[in-house]
């Protein structure tokens, strides 16, 4: 692995790794709709957008048989198609059901959440503040459930800039994979200038987007430098690096072990690790295996905080097509 690049030079004593990381309940749901469809479905099995924000991922589905679309038109009429994790808008839905298309919803529950909200207070004539990232599929389609009522707001200065039509009929949503350090100062900066701002029933934030953050706050003053396993386009792993360097700890996203560079390492004794909601465990074994034979790591370590034992049931759709179990 890395070739290219002379780890000669490099000494790492300790790999400290996060005991809390990798795939969440949603994540583990919609690869496994994925794997179970293509068992049970006759035909092709289309996929619109990344099931999940992971190449290799996607990458092993391909192989097993799944074929990646961006768009509902690129799908044949009749065919199968599964919506990825983060969430569509009503207007795809639209089209797959004038494609006649068999579809599966892999949607993480906490996400149809949300969009069930913002239709809710869409309806009862509120205008709807959407916190996240204007280009993340999750945030596209949450603002399709209610165009006319939402507005995306994104940073502080963002906050201060937004009109809405009656300021006692507001309320705010928030893309899951923010943390709440995210969005605090946001929502401080609405609540100021809105103070009957409504707020979720219950909180929006994904459970594992706050505990995998929390987990790189604890382990940063134990480490000299994080890498983060994850994707450029998954905004929890991006979250994750910019939590350790406000924490005083640099920290760089990598895809595969063969993305480490020597020049990262230089004075690095403890090398920490962690890895996004969507990154399997096969690449954090892969890192491990690179730290032990090519950064001269002896001791390799877990650092343990909270435990999850959360788990999504797949999708009626899906269920219904399943065999039928006996106990």
């Amino acid at each position: 692995m890395n070739p290219e690049h002379d780890f000669s030079g490099i000494h790492v004593e300790k790999l400290l790794i996060a005991g809390l990381r990798g795939f969440c309940a949603g994540v583990v749901r919609a690869i496994d709709v994925v794997e179970k469809a293509l068992q049970v479905i006759d035909g092709p099995v289309y996929v619109r957008k990344e099931i999940i924000h992971n190449r290799y991922v996607v990458d092993e589905l391909r192989e097993k048989g799944a074929r990646f679309v961006e768009e509902v038109d690129e799908v044949p009429d009749d065919a199968a198609l599964i919506y990825s994790a983060h969430g569509i808008a009503p207007e795809v839905r639209r089209m797959a059901s004038d494609k006649n298309l068999r579809t599966i919803d892999a949607t993480c529950p906490l996400v149809t959440k949300v969009h069930l909200e913002a239709i809710h207070y869409a309806r009862q004539g509120y205008t709807i503040i959407l916190v996240g990232h204007h280009d993340h599929d999750e945030t596209v389609g949450t603002l399709g459930e209610a165009p006319a009522a939402i507005r995306l707001v994104e940073t502080k200065e963002d906050a201060e800039r937004v009109t809405v039509p009656d300021p006692d009929r507001i309320a705010y949503l928030t893309q899951t994979t923010l943390s709440i350090d995210d969005t605090r100062e946001i929502l401080a900066v609405l609540k100021r200038r809105f103070p009957n701002l409504r707020a979720p029933s219950k909180q929006d934030i994904c459970y594992a987007t706050q505990n995998r953050q929390d987990a790189v706050k604890a382990m940063a003053p134990r480490v000299d430098m994080l890498l983060v396993l994850g994707a450029p386009n998954s905004s929890n792993s991006l979250r994750m690096c910019e939590v350790a360097r406000a924490n005083g700890v640099a920290s760089h996203l990598i895809e595969r072990a063969a993305d480490i560079r020597p020049e990262w390492l230089r004075g690095v004794r403890v090398l920490g690790l962690t890895a996004s909601a969507s990154a399997p465990e096969i690449l954090v074994q892969e890192v491990v295996t690179f730290a032990r034979e090519r950064l001269g790591v002896t001791s390799v370590e877990e650092f343990e905080t909270v435990k999850e034992d959360v788990s999504f049931p797949l999708p009626q759709e899906l269920k219904s097509l399943l065999p039928v179990r006996v106990s």
